[in-house]
């Protein structure tokens, strides 16, 4: 499979494998910085959505791509820690939101400078390259957040 891109460029099968590989590889370096931080890997990703606005079990599920049990196992951990409170839906008292609390804002802005050593570190091989490499993480991050707003616009 080869994908065409706007730009005439073309993009092989063996390029998206060496992207994908990169990719596990690179989640494993975040998954060890955060190890700093006492945090886990899914316990990060539910504080960095968080740190958008409040959620419920059922969006984080979805977001994260996770079933409904796990995200509960995660945030329980969260919440047992202080880093995350659960309120209840003012209308629909079935509903419970998540956000983040003072001391989940803080553990996150460690988390996040503890993962961004460690990117730097690795970058610093990259030499003239780094910056082409963060602006394509920050891609990657946007075409996740638009494939995201493209599918809840779709629900």
């Amino acid at each position: 499979m080869t994908i065409e891109q706007p730009r005439g460029d073309r993009i092989g099968d063996t390029d998206w494998q060496a992207a994908a590989h990169a990719a596990a590889r690179l989640a494993k370096q975040v998954e060890l910085a955060l190890d700093a931080a006492d945090l886990s890997l899914p316990q990060y990703r539910v504080m960095v959505f968080l740190a958008e606005g409040s959620a419920g079990a059922s969006a984080l599920a979805g977001t994260l791509a996770v079933s409904r049990p796990t995200i509960t196992v995660v945030v329980d951990g969260l919440v047992a820690k202080g880093f995350v409170e659960r309120q209840g839906d003012e209308v629909d008292r079935r509903k419970v939101h998540h956000r983040l609390t003072p001391a989940g804002r803080r553990s996150l802005e460690q988390a996040d400078a503890v993962v961004s050593a460690r990117l730097a570190e690795l970058a610093d091989h990259l030499g003239a390259d780094a910056p082409r490499a963060v602006e394509g993480l920050t891609l990657w991050g946007q075409a996740m957040a638009a494939a995201r707003k493209a599918a809840v616009s779709r629900t």
